[in-house]
Order: structure tokens, then sequence, then C-alpha cells
């Protein structure tokens, strides 16, 4: 095993560790100071590679549309606002040819109709595209598409070890006894409407923002932060200019030390911030999913040639 990959691992002990003695504890905290030092890093990373897009000039509509829909609080429309940017920042990066471009436009189009007709399904969308999704699912995407291309089975082990930190989570939840009520307050405040809409996904009523969703929502939030840290010598995000990184750091600290001063203006900051991040980061992800499924194809055709 590498080096990185042995911190890999011990970095994600280390934040289920962490779980399990402090859960609503590490999710703010790890949201609030691991987040914007994440958020500033990658939007410089991004933009040294023209965020995967055919201008980086899109890019500005993307954030100004990201910091709108922050300020939306009917949910349904959140949602739709979302899952509009995702299904034209795809569009963007991952279509190469007009007949995969019209393929998803009316796939889209499609689901987005039915989605509507579901009643609550796009204030679901828009609750879970942002957090679950985007700092669960797209990790273990981008984890399952860095273990395809090294071919490396400790890669493999590392994305197995992270599904299966989750399933202990949901199984075997931390104790509710280290709980302080200031941290559990300003938790329920500003995730607890993730309970409701995996509620409403999953048609399980009365889901509560109970120790054990809090507890997944810390792994997953620090953990994603984390893994973006440690592969500063895999894609090199750390390499920036003085300047920028003069930048990049007073923008992460303000946006802790607003926090701190002011934690309902600082979150609302931090959402902005978060969001930007998230659909900048949007064409990637597309890219990553096409990627991904062009593998997955590859490995199933030599398979049944094989056997053929």
């Amino acid at each position: 095993m590498r080096f990185t990959d042995a911190a890999h691992l011990g970095l994600m002990l280390a934040a289920l560790g962490l779980t399990y003695l402090v859960p609503f504890e590490l999710l703010l905290l790890a949201y609030v100071v691991l987040g914007p030092a994440h958020y500033a890093t990658e939007i410089s990373w991004l933009h040294d590679r023209k965020y995967f897009l055919p201008q980086r000039g899109i890019a500005i509509g993307l954030a100004l549309v990201a910091i709108a829909a922050a300020l939306i609080d009917n949910a349904a429309w959140f949602g739709f606002v979302m899952w509009s940017a995702f299904v034209v920042c795809v569009l963007l990066a991952a279509t190469t040819t007009a007949l995969q471009g019209a393929v998803l436009v009316i796939a889209a189009l499609a689901l987005t109709a039915w989605m509507a007709m579901q009643g609550a399904s796009l204030a679901v969308l828009g609750v879970l595209l942002p957090t679950l999704i985007h700092v669960s699912l797209f990790t273990m995407v981008f984890m399952a598409l860095g273990a395809y291309r090294s071919g490396a089975t400790v890669q493999w082990v590392l994305l197995a070890c992270y599904v299966a930190a989750i399933a202990l989570i949901l199984i075997a939840p931390p104790s509710a006894a280290t709980i302080i009520p200031s941290f559990e307050k300003a938790g329920q405040e500003y995730f607890g409407n993730v309970a409701p809409a995996l509620g409403r996904l999953f048609g399980i009523a009365d889901v509560r923002f109970d120790t054990r969703l809090v507890s997944l929502l810390a792994f997953v939030y620090t953990y994603h932060y984390l893994n973006w840290f440690i592969k500063a010598e895999i894609i090199h995000w750390n390499k920036m200019s003085k300047g920028r990184l003069a930048l990049v750091v007073a923008a992460s600290a303000a946006s802790t030390a607003l926090y701190f001063y002011d934690y309902a203006f600082g979150f609302t900051v931090l959402l902005a911030l978060s969001l930007a991040h998230i659909v900048l980061e949007f064409p990637l992800n597309g890219l990553a999913l096409r990627q991904l499924g062009a593998a997955v194809g590859t490995s199933v055709a030599k398979a049944v040639s094989q056997r053929a």
C-alpha cells in the first residue's frame, strides 16, 4: 500500500471514529471549518481547467445561478433550478454528439415532468442533490473511477471500506449521549430538511433528524472534505500562484470567521459559497458519470466476449 493510500485509509477511519464520539459537533465543525477551504481550493482548481466547460465564461452564469438559488425559499423551485443546472452542465460537458444531446434533453424533460407531477419530488431532489448526492454518491463515483483507471486493488478496498463505514453507521449508530444542545439545535436548523426528504424518497414515514442521520451526514461530509485534501499530490489542486493562494486562504478564513461571529448570516454566506462550488462542479460530475458508464460498459463487453 502506498503512503497516500495508507493516509487515505487513516483519514477515513479517523472520520469514522470522530463520528462515533461527537457526531453533531463534527458535522457542524467540518462544514464550517473544512468546508470553506474545500470550496475555495476546488473552485481554484476548476478555474484552471475551464470548469470542464467549452468556454470558461459559462461558469460566471453558473455561479450566479447558484447564488440566486441560495435565496430561493420555495423548495420545489430550488430543486428545479438545481436540477436544471445539473442537466445543462451534463449537456455541455458529457455529450459529444448531437444525438447524445438530443437523447439527454428528451430524457431530462420527461423526468422533470414526472417529478413535477409527483408533487414533492423536485423539492426532495433539491434537498438531496447538494447534500447526500454531492458529498456521498459523487464521492463514490470518483473513487470507483479512480480505482478503475489505476487498476490497483487497494483503491477498490478503500471504496469498499467507505461503503462499509456508511453501513455500520446506519446499522449501529453512535449513542446520543455526546450531544451538546446548542450544536444539536444548529444542526437541526441547517440540516434538518434532509430527514423528511429521505423519508419521501424511500417512502418511510416519520424519518427524524436523529443520531443515525446526523452521524451519516457527519461522516460523509467530513470524509468528502478530507478526500479532497488528500488528493493534492494526485490532481494537484494545490498548484497555484502565491497571489491566488492568499486569496483562497483569506476567503476560506473569512467565511469561517463570519460564521462564528454571526452563525445565521455566516451560514447564509456558506450556503451560497457551497452551492457555487457544487454547481461549478456539475460539469465534472457529468463527465465522471459518462466515463464511469463507459468503463462499466467496456468491462461488461469484455466479460461477455471472454465467455463467448
